[in-house]
Order: structure tokens, then C-alpha cells, then sequence
């Protein structure tokens, strides 16, 4: 059985929007022969007749009029298309994120990778950023944080929490040595749950890396409060997923991006890929 041409359904919304073949054929730039061809040809696909043919034009018949809005509709879809394939391939221009160490690599350059292979004008600019960036003064586009921004005109949306624990080397007698981010107001909540479970009363390596920190974990060098998404992969064995007092370690996780920026479709699609990232592992970045 032969198929329906969709570009025949164009020439059908042509005649019964002008009402003559001679209309249908000026908007449409064909010729008189190509559009009553083609009518015809439309007619014996679907096995209906479309049009009634008299002297001053072409009228719909009841079955012509019934399918008219399911071709304007095809017609709608075919237009939102277009106008969206043309929207993607004018996405171009530098994004800069900050972000912290810890969701570089796992997390935000797999989000990346198709991202950039379906947008080849998309710079992208990441920025490994322990202390806070100003997005107020633009040092970035958006952020991914722990914790909140400050006040201005920013738009924040939290997308996940990550959950610690402290971990020690897999086999054998847990370290007495602790493992540590240096004393440093932007990582003081890590710093602070370190020492509620004695980082400050005996020996201490302080590494400004969670990278780092997990390898000296790993390698037997001591015992580190970390993410529970990075000791898990690394064979780390959970110690504690509380605090000593029965706390909880976690931090949010914050996409934060400038309001000015909110039209700007460069930077959105970089967000909307973070969030969905990071939505998609939720139970992973939470739970031991």
C-alpha cells in the first residue's frame, strides 16, 4: 500500500485554506498540474475524497473537513520542529562553571560529553573552586556549591545531598592518623566534623584534595571523614555514617546561576544538564 506523502498534506492545507488550485499553487510556488496531481494522488492514498470540484474552486467535503485539523496540527509540529532544531544549532558561546574537586570528574564531565558533541559552538570553562566564586561580579555563569550563595540577584535550585562518612583503609586496623582538609573557612564544616571525631588530638595529614585524601585512605595512611559516592568505589570501609553525637554528614548539593543569565540559552543548557545529572544519582550521592 502506498504511503502518505507528508509534503502532499501541505498542498491539501494550501487548497482549502485558498479554496482554487490556482491559489494553492501561488502560495505553494508549484504549478497547476503538480498540486491537482498531487491532490489526486492524496485522495487515492487515504481512499477518500477531499475535495468537491466545481467551477469556481475546491470545497472540502465532510471528509476533507474532519482531517483538516489533523493536518494543521502535523503542519504545527513540522514549524516547533524546525524552530527547535534551529534553537540547537545556535547554542554557542563560553559557559564558566565553578564547581568543587569532588563532582569534576565523576559527575559533570559525563554530563558534559554529549552536551558538547550536539553543540559544537559550546565553550565550556570549568572552574575547580574550593572557596566561593562571586557570581555577582560574573567570575563564573553558575556554580554547583554546598552551600549558599550570597545575597544578590542569583537563582538557586538544591538538586541533591551528599552523604560522608568516615572511612578507613579496607582491611585491617583503622589508622590513628587522621586525614584532613587544611584549617580554611571555605571547607570549615568538613574540617569541624574531622575533629568531632578526634582529628585534633593525635597525628594528622592535611591534604587539600578529596582525591588526594582518599588515596592516603586507601594507601593505609589514616582515617578521613568522605563522600560516601568516592569511598565506596575506592573499597573504603565505613566506620561511622554519624557523627559521634548522632549528627548527620551531609551537604547540599546547589545549582546557582545569575538571574540576568536566566534567557541565556548557552548557560541553561549547561545547567539543565547538572541538574539532570545530578538528579539522576541522588540515592548514589547519598547513601553509604
Amino acid at each position: 500500500m502506498e504511503r502518505l506523502n507528508w509534503d502532499d498534506l501541505r498542498l491539501f492545507l494550501a487548497v482549502a485554506h485558498e479554496g482554487t488550485l490556482t491559489g494553492a499553487a501561488r502560495a505553494t510556488g508549484l504549478g497547476l498540474a503538480t498540486v491537482s496531481r498531487r491532490i489526486e494522488r492524496m485522495e487515492q492514498v487515504l481512499r477518500l475524497p477531499l475535495f468537491l470540484r466545481h467551477q469556481f474552486g475546491y470545497a472540502l467535503t465532510d471528509q476533507g473537513r474532519a482531517l483538516l485539523p489533523r493536518a494543521e496540527a502535523v503542519e504545527l509540529a513540522m514549524q516547533e520542529m524546525r524552530q527547535a532544531a534551529g534553537e540547537q544549532v545556535r547554542i554557542s558561546g563560553l559557559v564558566r562553571m565553578a564547581c568543587f574537586e569532588t563532582l569534576i570528574t565523576p559527575v559533570v564531565l559525563p554530563a558534559l560529553k554529549p552536551l558538547l558533541a550536539a553543540h559544537p559552538g559550546l565553550d565550556v570553562e570549568i572552574l575547580n573552586a574550593t572557596a566561593t566564586v562571586n557570581l555577582q561580579r560574573h567570575d563564573a555563569d553558575l556554580a554547583l556549591r554546598l552551600s549558599r550563595p550570597e545575597q544578590g540577584n542569583l537563582r538557586m535550585r538544591k538538586l541533591a545531598e551528599i552523604g560522608f562518612g568516615l572511612y578507613a583503609p579496607a582491611e585491617g586496623c583503622a589508622p590513628s592518623r587522621h586525614v584532613l582538609w587544611p584549617d580554611d573557612i571555605s571547607v570549615a564544616t568538613l574540617r569541624g566534623w574531622a575533629m568531632a571525631f578526634g582529628a585534633m588530638d593525635g597525628a594528622r595529614l592535611a591534604v587539600n584534595t578529596l582525591s588526594a585524601q582518599v588515596a592516603a585512605v586507601r594507601d593505609g595512611m589514616g582515617i578521613a571523614v568522605l563522600p560516601h559516592f568516592l569511598a565506596r568505589p575506592a573499597g573504603l570501609r565505613l566506620l561511622a555514617a554519624t557523627l559521634p553525637d548522632g549528627g548527620v554528614m551531609s551537604r547540599p548539593v546547589l545549582l546557582v546561576t545569575h538571574a540576568d543569565l536566566a534567557a541565556s540559552r548557552r548557560v541553561m543548557v549547561v545547567a539543565d544538564a547538572m541538574a539532570e545529572a545530578l538528579t539522576a544519582r541522588r540515592h548514589e550521592l547519598e547513601t553509604p
